[in-house]
């Protein structure tokens, strides 16, 4: 049985994401990299949500706001990550 957190959590990821590309205007291929770090975030977050306690904003059990900051920190990091992977391939000079 699967529970209720991850399924939340997929939707939120899936929701950021997409606001993310909206904003950015491209993903190219780390979409795929940008949804998972944004599950992570988003089910981690609602677990830390639920131990700190906090639960101004809620569906159900699931805790909106830490789930969505935590998501934003994995894209955020996918994305801080990918711009320095690009910056090093342009670094590299092949005679």
């Amino acid at each position: 049985m699967i529970g209720p957190s991850i399924v939340l959590a997929a939707i939120f990821a899936l929701f950021h994401v997409s606001l993310y590309v909206l904003i950015r205007g491209r993903a190219g291929s780390r979409v795929v990299l940008l949804l998972l770090a944004a599950f992570l975030g988003a089910w981690a977050g609602d677990a830390i949500g639920d131990r700190l306690g906090v639960g101004i904003v809620t569906i159900g059990d699931f805790h909106v706001i830490p789930a969505s900051i935590l998501a934003w920190l994995g894209i955020g990091v996918v994305a801080v990550v990918a711009i320095l992977g690009s910056d090093r391939r342009s670094e590299v000079t092949v005679p």
